[in-house]
């Protein structure tokens, strides 16, 4: 068995530490036997040779715009079997413009009420043997912001958190989002984690280790 590839995309707005948090998960990729390639621009999406022969992206990309060609070249790899992999804004709140890749992550982020604050993730029970979450949980305490995320039916939603009602916000009862889903697109799969705003938070054992097996779930199966 060769081994397989994984395309790291990072860029964007920078408040989301995008190198640093992305050469956290280099060696868990290696590890996995994965030949990684990073790339600082988005023009590799465009690139339909490179796409094909893609097995996984892990694509950090906070806001921006993406162009026609490059959607088109992402949308089509994903369809065909590239996965498509990410944490927090890199993956949730990329190309706020682009409906299209919205349509294939399957949510996208709308606020985090708070700067930072002390609140849980929780595993859901009934996906408690899934293998991305496995012996995790069942709830992780965390200080850092809380997603509210808006996402679609297609989504296995396998972690979630819940906003509390305040006398300081608009709703007034809890609210319980996802966190954590994957999902199949065409023959590729995707996964997401609403966690990651930094360094720190990706230290974090069991949320380092819920991205480093979603990675690799969401990778096209080894032939």
């Amino acid at each position: 068995m060769t081994d397989r590839t994984a395309l790291v995309v990072r860029g964007g707005w920078q408040g989301h530490d995008p190198v640093a948090t992305t050469d956290l998960f280099l060696p868990v990729l290696a590890d996995a036997g994965f030949d990684v390639t990073v790339e600082d621009s988005l023009e590799v999406y465009a690139d339909e040779s490179v796409m094909a022969g893609t097995d996984l992206v892990v694509q950090n990309w906070t806001m921006g715009e993406i162009l026609a060609d490059e959607m088109h070249g992402l949308r089509l790899a994903v369809e065909n079997g590239t996965g498509l992999a990410g944490w927090h804004g890199g993956l949730l709140d990329a190309f706020r413009g682009a409906t299209d890749y919205q349509h294939i992550v399957g949510g996208q982020f709308v606020a985090h009420p708070d700067d930072m604050v002390d609140h849980e993730i929780a595993v859901r029970p009934e996906r408690a043997d899934h293998p991305v979450v496995a012996g995790i949980g069942p709830r992780i305490r965390l200080t850092t912001e809380q997603y509210w995320v808006q996402t679609d039916p297609l989504c296995d939603v396998l972690v979630t958190t819940t906003h509390a009602p305040r006398d300081d916000v608009p709703w007034d009862e809890p609210v319980t989002v996802p966190a954590v889903w994957t999902r199949r697109w065409g023959r590729g799969k995707v996964f997401a984690c609403t966690v990651g705003h930094g360094v720190d938070e990706l230290r974090h054992p069991d949320v380092s280790a819920i991205i480093g097996r979603g990675l690799v779930w969401a990778a096209r199966d080894a032939a």
